[in-house]
């Protein structure tokens, strides 16, 4: 067992937490932001200055580099930065109001994208680390009632791919984490939904508004049996690109993929038939 020093956003709750009180336990160093300190007030009792908090809201995006830079400057070196703050939004498409959009676009993508582009430089100079995006398997499959929170999760993942290949020769590995369904406080607490249309109960999106609503079954996953998972990858080598956790999301991304590759593989002639004639 290796241990490091983390930088990870949303520390109150979920994955976060869980991560965070593991770390702790096992003697790593945690630098963490979250929007109300009270909330990880028992940390900094517990643990003392081996727990590094600063006060991080995504959506207020010129605030991201300077703390970035802080916890860089403070602590010395980080060696792993996990992208875990977040929320879902859910509701058919046309229930979702535009300042709804917006938050949770700031939220997940742009704040996740800003996080890595302030951790890029300090990541460099030290001549290397890792940084984990938490996803999910709706990051790789879509389903009703979920639009804005899958276009921001493939957003995400689009991001971290390519960056991952830019920033390979610096000894830096991406990893995306896409987990399933977990037991936390991701349905009855952070997920918020948008206004109801009626014309939309008869829809596949019901579905969804129905799952948060009620809290659905309970989910499969357990938080911290993921968040250990996540903190192992941290010492393997080379950086896996993806880890799927939960074999519900194996099952989600295992069947999006093979139906989006039959999709593909069905129009191979039909794809070539737009190109110049060869040698032309």
């Amino acid at each position: 067992m290796t241990q490091h020093t983390w930088f990870i956003t949303g520390v109150n709750s979920g994955f976060g937490r869980a991560l965070t009180e593991q770390l702790l336990t096992r003697g790593d160093r945690v630098a963490g932001t979250v929007r109300n300190l009270d909330t990880v007030k028992d940390l900094g009792n517990k643990y003392g200055d081996r727990f590094w908090v600063e006060t991080l809201d995504l959506t207020h995006t010129a605030d991201i580099r300077p703390v970035v830079d802080k916890a860089f400057a403070d602590l010395g070196t980080v060696d792993v930065v996990v992208n875990n703050a977040g929320y879902g939004l859910f509701g058919a498409a046309e229930e979702l109001t535009d300042e709804q959009v917006e938050h949770a676009i700031d939220t997940n993508l742009l704040g996740s994208i800003q996080v890595i582009r302030a951790a890029l430089p300090h990541l460099r100079a030290q001549n290397g680390g890792r940084i984990i995006q938490i996803s999910t398997f709706g990051g790789q499959a879509a389903l009703p009632g979920g639009s804005m929170y899958h276009a921001t999760k493939w957003g995400v993942e689009g991001f971290a791919d390519a960056v991952g290949l830019e920033v390979a020769p610096f000894g830096i590995g991406v990893t995306i984490v896409e987990p399933g369904g977990a037991r936390t406080e991701f349905r009855s607490g952070s997920a918020q939904l948008g206004p109801a249309i009626e014309a939309y109960a008869a829809s596949p999106a019901f579905h969804a508004r129905t799952m948060i609503e009620t809290g659905g079954t309970p989910a499969i996953g357990d938080p911290v049996k993921i968040a250990a998972a996540i903190i192992a990858s941290a010492d393997q080598r080379p950086a896996p690109k993806r880890i799927v956790l939960g074999s519900d999301s194996f099952t989600m991304i295992s069947s999006a993929l093979t139906a989006r590759l039959a999709d593909v593989q069905a129009q191979k002639d039909s794809a070539s038939a737009t190109d110049y004639p060869v040698g032309e």
